[in-house]
């Protein structure tokens, strides 16, 4: 695969390449990949890369529907990108029931030089190492995200899957992930406690996860970027790819 289109596939569907992790599973049935990860919570659920017919998309749901249920979910996002078939996708879905989701556009945007700005002074990032470490990011992550119950994520040992914590003069303040493949960098769950935004802590985050893709050797990161984020990204020298409609799928056990 072309540098350029594999860039814009981990763009375009970030959960079809993340690694996995113990609690994670991935369905990859050719015309569409389920992502399951640790929690029944939408978020943690996502259908996407969907390559159907019209006349499949119907069944295609039910498929999905049967997978979660099986595991115990009740919900799913589905994420239609710009290269998903058909081309009035999201148009079928919203008839059989699916509704925007809150923040229903994102958009694909990837880094492949160095971030134009630099973090401000005061402003320091470290990876998570320990549990203790991983509960303070997801405390983050549930505060900034409004999400109830935060959920932990485990250290992966093989350092694909790294979860980030930054600090602003020593107190943690925002957390992040990325992960690592062949082509680059996936940035995920950038989130920064209210009392702390406006203070370079989401660069910092940035800049981190853009030196240790070029570290490995992979200079090139990609973020699916919601409203609040597209202009920060802007500043720093995204460029945009794609759109991806987000949609909300819920159902009764």
């Amino acid at each position: 695969m072309r540098r350029a289109d594999a860039i814009l596939e981990l763009a375009e569907n970030a959960n079809t390449h993340t690694p996995l992790g113990p609690q994670d599973e991935r369905i990859a049935a050719g015309r569409y990949v389920l992502w399951m990860g640790r929690a029944d919570h939408p978020s943690w659920n996502v259908a996407q890369r969907f390559r159907l017919q019209a006349q499949d998309v119907e069944h295609v749901r039910d498929e999905i529907h049967a997978a979660l249920r099986e595991r115990g979910r009740t919900g799913c996002t589905w994420e239609v990108a710009s290269s998903a078939t058909p081309a009035d996708l999201v148009d079928r879905l919203h008839a059989l029931g699916l509704v925007d989701d809150s923040e229903p556009l994102a958009i694909g945007m990837a880094l492949t030089e160095p971030p134009q700005q630099a973090p401000p002074a005061g402003v320091s990032v470290r990876p998570v190492e320990t549990a203790a470490d991983a509960r303070v990011a997801a405390e983050i992550a549930g505060i900034a995200f409004g999400m109830a119950e935060p959920v932990p994520a485990e250290v992966d040992p093989n350092g694909r899957f790294v979860r980030y914590l930054a600090y602003v003069h020593g107190e943690p303040v925002a957390q992040a992930t990325a992960s690592f493949s062949e082509y680059g960098a996936t940035l995920f769950g950038g989130a920064t406690l209210p009392e702390a935004r406006g203070r370079g802590a989401y660069r910092a985050l940035v800049a981190a996860r853009w030196e240790d893709a070029v570290a490995r050797g992979t200079p090139a990161i990609v973020t699916q970027a919601g409203a609040q984020s597209r202009p920060i990204l802007a500043r720093l020298g995204f460029r945009e790819l794609c759109e991806i409609r987000i949609l909300l799928d819920a159902f009764a056990r």
